[in-house]
């Protein structure tokens, strides 16, 4: 088993000074935080995998493809790989758990 408190990735995460930690890597997924403080600019272009993002904490608009929805805690999103999206609008700090699979390259 492997056990992981979201606290302590977010400050991992911070300390490293980047937007996204990867924490979990095994054969067919890998898992991710990802942080977007409140008006940033997300700069995601699409990716080779599939992808679900759960929301943990803020506010924001997601667009995948064409359409556009409203996310806040709780909220999940399936991507499919190559599709364009990004988080837009974002008006608390937002966290969010990426699950890729297969993992992310």
């Amino acid at each position: 088993m492997k056990a992981f408190r979201l606290d302590e990735l977010e400050a991992e995460r911070a300390a490293n000074e980047g937007a996204y930690l990867q924490f979990l890597r095994e054969r067919n997924m890998s898992v991710g935080l990802y942080a977007l403080d409140a008006g940033d600019t997300d700069p995601q272009t699409p990716h080779a995998q599939d992808e679900v993002y759960m929301v943990m904490s803020g506010r924001a608009a997601i667009t995948v493809g064409d359409e556009t929805t409203e996310v806040a805690r709780g909220s999940v999103v399936y991507v499919r790989a190559g599709v364009p999206h990004r988080f837009h609008h974002i008006s608390e700090d937002l966290r969010v758990l990426v699950v890729f699979s297969p993992p992310e390259s």
